[in-house]
């Protein structure tokens, strides 16, 4: 499944999605698996009969959504076969070493975006320059330029993103005093991080016995990181986290949360955590657009009603996820590789994968579709997830990327855990990210 999209500690569950017309509002946690027993490319038969493979990780929804089937309706001499492999961590060094041999490749890859720097500095000469078949005016721009070389050749088409909000437990916030209506909410954190922080103490004055603020720490110091443009290296390439503004303010709040016990410490998809969503102990989450389902799926029918969603903290959002599909040169059928990627990020098909599944486009056209627009969640008192997903990826800062971005962010998440869990010292476990960091990228 993608639903592990398991980069930087990441994993997700797929929500069916309630919008205008529809009343369905049962959770799926579909499984994964492939369709095609190797992803290497292969040319046309002698009737010009073309299967394009598209190599993935995880769950991107396409067959969810019955995208392949009606490619292939459109186009019947092209039959379209997905290889997935559920886990990224596995996905990625198999896709580097593909790349190294120029053998083994599928017509279509996935690539993550916490891996798309070190592709486009690294093997961007492998991939076709997409920038002729699409036009990456459609995306949201900080998405395109992610995939953007500096000679201007564009070796990814953006599929989803993870505009980041806010989850809270309604029926928490009520019994602690808090206002529930979501609007209000917002107002509350309008500030930033630090009100959010604010909120929690007055959540732990007259929270119910055994429940915490939030779940996680370091997924806090994750959103406070992501919502700035310089997050972990500088333009130049150069490692910079030790004295980036948005890591220090990150590390500082999650230091805090953690001494003025608003965490429960739980590091999030664990089973802990999933116990925890389960039994209604936690109040907040920090949410982007995926979250909403490992929420649902997690918290079951018992909580059906008492979570919502509003805009996350402060003026800028954060983005937390999000993938692209390139073309290898190898590929035995690139011209219609390159169609079909053009066809499964344009905006119906961004749209209809966002019903399917609940990730959210980086297409700006499919915001003003109306599974898009009108979209709701019915578990989460009908929030308004496609107005309020669409305004946060507006507002996400382009941010600098790092080649080293996962190993970094991993590595600060795991002593923030820490923090939480063994009550090591700030200091202490900032000095263990630095020497685990350091001796990681060097």
């Amino acid at each position: 499944m993608r639903i592990p999209r398991t980069v930087a500690g990441r994993s997700r569950r797929a929500a069916v999605l309630a919008t205008t017309g529809l009343t369905a509002s049962a959770l799926l946690l579909t499984g994964c698996g492939s369709d095609s027993g190797s992803s290497g490319s292969t040319g046309p038969d002698a009737n010009g009969n073309v299967t394009l493979t598209v190599a993935d990780f995880g769950q991107f929804g396409y067959k969810e959504a019955g995208l392949f089937e009606k490619y292939h309706e459109l186009n019947p001499k092209v039959t379209v076969k997905e290889d997935v492999t559920a886990d990224e961590k596995v996905y990625y060094p198999k896709l580097l070493q593909q790349l190294n041999s120029g053998s083994g490749l599928a017509d279509v890859q996935g690539i993550e975006v916490g891996r798309i720097k070190e592709i486009v500095d690294t093997k961007a000469d492998a991939f076709v320059d997409l920038g002729s078949a699409i036009d990456v005016s459609e995306w949201v721009s900080w998405k395109a330029k992610q995939a953007t070389t500096s000679s201007g050749s564009v070796i990814g088409a953006g599929t989803d993103i993870g505009p980041m909000s806010l989850c809270y437990n309604t029926d928490l916030f009520e019994k602690a005093g808090l206002p529930t209506d979501r609007e209000e909410v917002a107002k509350r954190v309008a500030g930033g991080w630090e009100d959010y922080l604010k909120l929690g103490e007055e959540y732990k004055k007259k929270a119910p016995a055994g429940t915490s603020f939030m779940d996680s720490a370091s997924a806090m110091f994750n959103a406070v990181v992501s919502s700035n443009a310089k997050q972990y290296y500088d333009e130049s390439g150069k490692p910079v986290y030790k004295e980036s503004p948005s890591v220090q303010q990150g590390w500082n709040l999650a230091a805090e949360a953690t001494s003025k016990k608003l965490t429960q410490g739980l590091a999030q998809f664990t089973d802990p955590w999933v116990a925890a969503l389960r039994k209604g102990t936690v109040a907040t989450v920090t949410c982007p657009a995926w979250m909403a389902g490992q929420i649902s799926t997690n918290a079951g029918e018992a909580n059906e009603g008492k979570w919502d969603i509003t805009t996350a903290p402060g003026a800028t959002a954060a983005n937390w996820g999000g993938s692209f599909l390139s073309v290898p040169k190898k590929g035995k059928n690139v011209e219609e590789a390159t169609k079909l990627v053009k066809w499964l990020t344009a905006p119906e098909q961004q749209a209809a994968v966002f019903k399917a599944i609940g990730v959210f486009p980086s297409n700006k056209g499919a915001y003003e579709l109306p599974d898009v627009k009108n979209a709701k969640l019915p578990y989460f008192n009908d929030a308004p997830i496609g107005q309020i997903y669409a305004g946060e990826a507006n507002s996400i800062p382009e941010a600098v990327l790092g080649p080293k971005d996962g190993v970094i962010k991993d590595t600060i998440s795991t002593q923030i855990n820490n923090m939480e869990q063994r009550g090591t010292s700030p200091d202490k476990a900032w000095k263990a990210v630095t020497d685990a960091i350091d001796k990681a990228i060097g």
